[in-house]
């Protein structure tokens, strides 16, 4: 027998990053909602077939026009990606935030289609995260259990790494999936790979690429890197996204003398990272970091252009020593967009809008869920959710 599709509700979809393998699997995404209009716009040119509904999910006539599109599409599965800058780590962490009570309005809708499956993803600090419910802190895990126990089974298991599952990249996510009690079963995570991905493994076999240094010309560049416009040739023909991140020459120095899997702030003083005034910068020890090549990527973040920011620099290799005896090592410089389209389980051909510029197009990428993650779970419900029509 045919499979029968699912026909899906995307909330807080960013540019639908998770959503790219979505349709071979028969998840048929009919709605979306995206508070930002650059945002929408990119995915709209991605899924142009969608329903995109542009505005802020707390105003009473955008909420209202997601439910009756829904309810137009025969919805069956709400996917909710709410906003973690609120509750993230690498956030302020403050109680209170407006970003984390989002989920409440998700709620709402979820109340007004009655849908068959939920899928609620957020960072692992959501199951400790607290909202104001008419005026009473509660944890979310709670808050849901309360509004939707009688109606729908949970998962067991709530915190995946997307390593686990293929992606070549540590990233914990909290992700909570129900089944409506009258579907009678259980949506629960796929089984673990038995090994996790290296970034040997996702881009090892790709060749040496200099950056782009700034605050230099050509012609000075090209005496610090003599082979940088051969090299910047060959990574184009490999694709357009595989071009030179850009880079202050006092970053791209110290990375330089930076061995793999190690921080600069580890180099001796003439190596260590430096202001412009000259004055060693102070950081994190995960900052002006090289990844490792036998180990998934760090997760990568909405701040991957920034070699100042967490684990974000390309492991690099030994490839001798300067005019004084230091070790040199290649690929001073972050991932480039290329590299973070494999190590985020993106397709390679991903059909980014040309007008979208490099820093937009980072960002979006590190605020997204890797889709081979979510594929993965996916699949699992498409089971079900056969069996039970058949």
């Amino acid at each position: 027998m045919k499979k029968k599709k699912i026909n899906a509700v995307s909330l807080f979809s960013n540019v639908g990053v998770a959503e790219a393998y979505y349709e071979q699997i028969g998840i048929d995404v009919k709605v979306a909602n995206e508070l930002e209009i650059k945002r929408a716009k990119f995915y709209s040119h991605i899924y142009p077939n969608v329903n995109m509904v542009v505005g802020d999910i707390t105003e009473t006539h955008i909420k209202e026009d997601i439910i009756d599109k829904c309810l137009e599409n025969n919805v069956e599965l709400v996917i909710a990606t709410p906003p973690c800058q609120g509750m993230s780590t690498a956030g302020k962490m403050a109680f209170g935030d407006p970003r984390n009570a989002l989920i409440c309005h998700a709620v709402e809708i979820i109340d007004a289609i009655n849908p068959k499956y939920i899928f609620f993803e957020n960072v692992p600090e959501q199951l400790k995260t607290k909202i104001l419910v008419d005026g009473k802190p509660e944890l979310i895990p709670n808050y849901l259990h309360r509004i939707f126990d009688d109606r729908y089974i949970f998962n067991d298991e709530f915190v995946v790494n997307a390593a686990d599952y293929g992606v070549p990249q540590l990233r914990d996510r909290a992700i909570i999936l129900m089944v409506r009690r009258d579907v009678g079963r259980k949506w629960t995570f796929p089984v673990k790979n038995k090994k996790r991905p290296t970034l040997e493994e996702a881009i090892g076999h790709l060749p040496m690429l200099d950056p782009e240094i700034s605050d230099m010309s050509i012609d000075e560049t090209l005496k610090v890197f003599p082979q940088y416009l051969e090299r910047k040739a060959r990574a184009k023909e490999i694709s357009k996204w595989f071009y030179p991140p850009s880079h202050p020459y006092r970053q791209i120095y110290a990375m330089s003398h930076t061995p793999t899997g190690q921080t600069a702030f580890d180099n001796k003083d003439e190596f260590k990272p430096k202001k412009q005034d000259g004055q060693i910068v102070k950081g994190f020890h995960n900052t002006y970091k090289r990844q490792e090549w036998d180990k998934p990527a760090f997760t990568i973040t909405m701040y991957n252009r920034t070699i100042g920011s967490q684990n974000n620099v390309h492991p690099g290799r030994f490839i001798g020593n300067d005019e004084k005896g230091n070790p040199l090592y290649s690929d001073a410089r972050v991932l480039t967009i290329y590299e973070l389209l494999i190590v985020s389980s993106l397709p390679l051909d991903w059909n980014i809008p040309e007008w979208a510029s490099d820093h937009f197009i980072r960002a979006v990428i590190g605020e997204g869920v890797p889709p081979l993650l979510t594929k993965k779970i996916m699949k699992e419900l498409v089971v079900i959710h056969n069996e039970k029509t058949i």
